[in-house]
């Protein structure tokens, strides 16, 4: 029997001429991650362990994302530590106020992630970096020592669904729509440790920034990664970037999935993720009217460039309903300042949006938009769990740039369709 992608890069990783789903196999590893949060964690059960050494000061990087600038002491003092970690070893890779971005943008962005890659990282979305071809998975800060220290980890090979993606996104129809949608379909545990790949004609259809959305959430179906293909549009997005060698891997034709799922982009609506699941699904025309106080627009899933010009185009000319606090966070440094040479941010604030330096802030409930009792949101991030950005009596509705900024004019869940006709 043939092999996905995942289980030809795992394989190749632990020098094995073939891998099966089941199999445990210990890989090199490409790249480590760790943020604010988690590497503090990861610090001291290396010290701890008596680890005296890390294995490639040039494939650990840790990105100061969550808290920063700086939101209380505690927070400062995590980024304290691992500051004087990365100058202890001197970790080359280390990214804090002024040049830091959304961990899951940043990587991309500086070409540190690349196709047929296996990268390991200290939090759940490490899975975006699928979008690339590579593998790509999170762990807990105890492997993330491991892996700082020894530059390999233990794996279970993870059997695979297919994702056949076929036509392509109609307007106001984006990445973030496909992967709702998907998890509305399988649910939350629908993939639990499975590889999604995605396949099929539609896949040509999608942005980077689509795939890059897509990979992000494939956790939130429970899945162990998510990967696409490498094509044209790919090497076209690591040309410039990635400087060293890379493998680009293909799936078997006789490769075995354990599923198959067919997601026809032609016929894709607008889609949002109610209180208190990702897979709560329901196009926007089943929601329209929801009232909200609080419209975000950014983090690791939604805060690349193509999400803020799906933004800007929604809200120019136009004004955040009264009442609706908009918040909006460019992912990285470079799409802050790309974002600026555009005028989307002169959009932004001309609309009444705040607009604030890369973090992941609001997403996790952490600054720049924690919400109080009986407060709802409409947000681009990845998650709508109970208390996710504040208090356990508020909500969150997960949704797409444009409906996020068509919501925030409106008032409540609005289709951008609409708003642009004036319905």
């Amino acid at each position: 029997m043939g092999m996905t992608m995942t289980q030809k890069i795992l394989a190749a990783h632990a020098g094995l001429p073939s891998v099966k789903a089941g199999d445990l196999i210990e890989a090199k590893l490409d790249l480590v991650l760790g943020n604010d949060i988690t590497t503090p964690v990861a610090i001291t059960t290396f010290d701890k362990t008596g680890f005296t050494k890390i294995f490639d000061k040039d494939k650990i990087a840790i990105v100061l994302d969550h808290y920063t600038p700086c939101k209380d002491i505690k927070s400062a003092q995590l980024c304290h530590q691992a500051r004087e970690f990365a100058k202890r070893f001197s970790i080359t890779h280390l990214y804090d106020v002024g040049e830091v971005g959304i961990e899951h943008a940043l990587l991309p962005e500086k070409g540190l992630t690349a196709p047929g890659d296996l990268i390991i990282g200290a939090d759940s979305h490490t899975c975006t970096y699928g979008a690339l071809g590579a593998f790509s998975t999170g762990v807990g800060s105890t492997d993330m020592a491991a892996g700082m220290a020894m530059g390999e980890n233990w794996f279970k090979v993870p059997a695979a669904i297919q994702v056949e993606l076929t036509g392509s996104l109609q307007p106001y129809v984006s990445g973030k729509d496909v992967i709702l949608h998907l998890i509305g379909e399988i649910g939350v545990d629908g993939a639990l440790y499975q590889s999604l790949e995605f396949t099929g004609p539609g896949v040509a259809s999608l942005s980077m920034d689509d795939r890059f959305t897509i990979a992000n959430m494939a956790i939130e179906a429970g899945a162990k990664n998510g990967i696409f293909p490498v094509d044209d549009k790919t090497l076209e997005y690591i040309n410039g970037r990635v400087s060293r060698p890379y493998t680009v891997y293909e799936a078997d034709p006789d490769a075995e999935y354990v599923r198959k799922v067919t997601i026809d982009l032609d016929t894709l609506e607008p889609t949002v993720s109610l209180p208190h699941l990702p897979s709560n699904t329901r196009t926007i025309a089943e929601v329209e009217g929801m009232e909200i106080q609080q419209a975000v627009i950014g983090s690791c899933t939604n805060g690349r460039i193509s999400d803020l010009r799906a933004a800007a185009a929604v809200l120019k000319g136009k004004k955040v309903a009264p009442g609706v606090r908009c918040i909006v966070i460019p992912a990285t440094q470079a799409i802050y300042l790309q974002a600026m040479e555009e005028g989307l941010l002169k959009i932004f604030i001309e609309s009444g949006c705040a607009v604030s330096t890369p973090t992941c802030g609001p997403c996790l409930g952490g600054h720049m938009g924690v919400m109080c009792e009986g407060e709802r949101a409409v947000t681009t991030t990845n998650r709508n769990f109970v208390g996710r950005m504040g208090h356990v009596k508020s909500e969150v509705v997960l949704a797409s740039p444009a409906v996020a900024a068509a919501s925030a004019v409106a008032g409540c869940l609005k289709d951008p369709a609409k708003l642009e006709k004036g319905e």
